[in-house]
């Protein structure tokens, strides 16, 4: 018995979806953070990404004809392993196509991608501390919790 065909597809975002994406990130700065990013900065950060491919790329997932969510992924060399680190970042799935695949077919994508080049050692991506239920998709994907601790410094 054949399975039915999976209803999310993905894509390499274009310039077309640029406010699909400033709205997703908005809004997931607003549900993780509480933080209120400015759609300028945010529209033209967004845009740098999508016209410049040196410094990341953008796929989209679409359910039902429907945008329905998106991810990002940045580039972090190893020396060590002679290889590329793709960062997950700005993961997003709409509230009404949350809890159907979405972000699944989203990473299983990205990681057949990054399995098809030599230059790619792995996926890595942060998860907020208390966020239990992203935590807990990461991990039935076949993604493990780092040895390593994060610090930062912003600057002004």
């Amino acid at each position: 018995m054949t399975q039915p065909p999976n209803p999310t597809h993905t894509r390499p975002a274009t310039l077309d979806d640029l406010d699909f994406l400033v709205r997703c990130n908005l809004q997931m700065a607003l549900e993780t953070e509480q933080l209120e990013l400015q759609s300028a900065g945010l529209h033209a950060g967004i845009r740098a990404v999508l016209t410049d491919a040196a410094r990341g790329f953008y796929r989209i997932a679409e359910r039902e004809e429907q945008r329905a969510g998106c991810l990002m992924i940045t580039f972090e060399w190893s020396d060590w392993r002679n290889a590329w680190w793709w960062w997950i970042q700005s993961v997003y799935v709409t509230p009404q196509k949350r809890r159907h695949g979405v972000f699944s077919t989203l990473y299983r994508n990205v990681m057949h991608e990054a399995q098809q080049r030599s230059d790619v050692c792995g996926l890595r991506l942060y998860v907020e501390r208390d966020n239990l239920h992203a935590q807990a998709t990461y991990a039935r994907l076949g993604m493990h919790e780092s040895h390593y601790r994060m610090f930062e410094q912003t600057l002004a």
